[in-house]
């Protein structure tokens, strides 16, 4: 009797209500695995349970747009400014970055390791006429990548030949460039994460061009009633505290720091 009064009390008391939002995130942030990391430790400190939507840039943009989440973490500046600037979020805050790499067959048969910058590189993946897979999704890697290429002088839309656009997540972007022996350009942190990397090495990084900014948005609670506008700022207090600091600069894969933080003050 006893023990069946204790779970009717248990039951019956207080406890505390997760919260949840809905965050649109890139597939590039969700494969380097940070995730799994941060989001056990938000809902600890925080009560909020996010839930992410794995999608491009442009995707993700487009659902902030729509309203149908919260917040985004995405990694496209330009895109990012436009989005506030329309008034679908109400601001733009930097909370971490890493760099993008070009990496390719290990035979390296248009020589871009030994390439003083990234329009060389691609200037000679070009001259080569060497398979490059893009991951063609509107993405802020898709975005990065056709921005570098108009930057050498190139257009890819004359590539058809070589240059293969699949949609696809940066994940299986990666798997089509190891299954093609192809050149591709890729976040560091998910290259570092892929597993099936065969043949395929990093070739190039470096270059201040590949900087890889990404910034967390609010959606604007003025131009959709029922977003979640007290959760995201709870959220955005949590990803540029000390606690979002230690655990982001602290995540490695072999040794290796996927991300750095570096959040600015509002």
């Amino acid at each position: 009797m006893i023990r069946i009064f204790a779970l009717l009390a248990f039951l019956s008391a207080p406890h505390a209500k997760t919260e949840q939002m809905k965050m649109a995130v890139t597939t590039s942030f969700h494969n380097s695995g940070l995730a799994d990391v941060l989001l056990p430790a938000i809902e600890k400190d925080t009560g909020i349970d996010v839930q992410l939507l794995v999608v491009g840039t442009g995707q993700a943009l487009r659902l902030g747009e729509a309203g149908d989440v919260d917040a985004i973490l995405v990694h496209s500046k330009r895109a990012e400014e436009d989005f506030v600037a329309s008034g679908f979020g109400t601001h733009r805050r930097a909370i971490m970055y890493n760099d993008f790499v070009v990496i390719g067959p290990e035979a390296d048969a248009a020589d871009v390791q030994s390439a003083k910058d990234v329009m060389q590189v691609l200037t000679r993946i070009a001259g080569a006429s060497a398979p490059f897979v893009s991951r063609g999704d509107d993405s802020g890697t898709h975005k990065k990548e056709r921005a570098l290429w108009a930057s050498a002088g190139l257009d890819p839309d004359g590539f058809s030949a070589w240059y293969k656009e699949v949609g696809a997540g940066m994940g299986a972007s990666l798997n089509t460039a190891s299954g093609l022996g192809a050149y591709i350009l890729s976040d560091r942190a998910s290259w570092l994460n892929f597993g099936n990397k065969s043949d395929l090495k990093l070739l190039f990084a470096g270059d201040a061009k590949l900087f890889n900014q990404y910034a967390y948005l609010p959606v604007s609670q003025a131009r959709h009633s029922h977003v979640n506008a007290e959760a995201a700022a709870k959220l955005e207090d949590w990803l540029t505290s000390r606690a979002a600091e230690m655990l982001i600069n602290s995540y490695m894969i072999d040794e290796q720091a996927l991300f750095v933080f570096n959040a600015t003050a509002k």
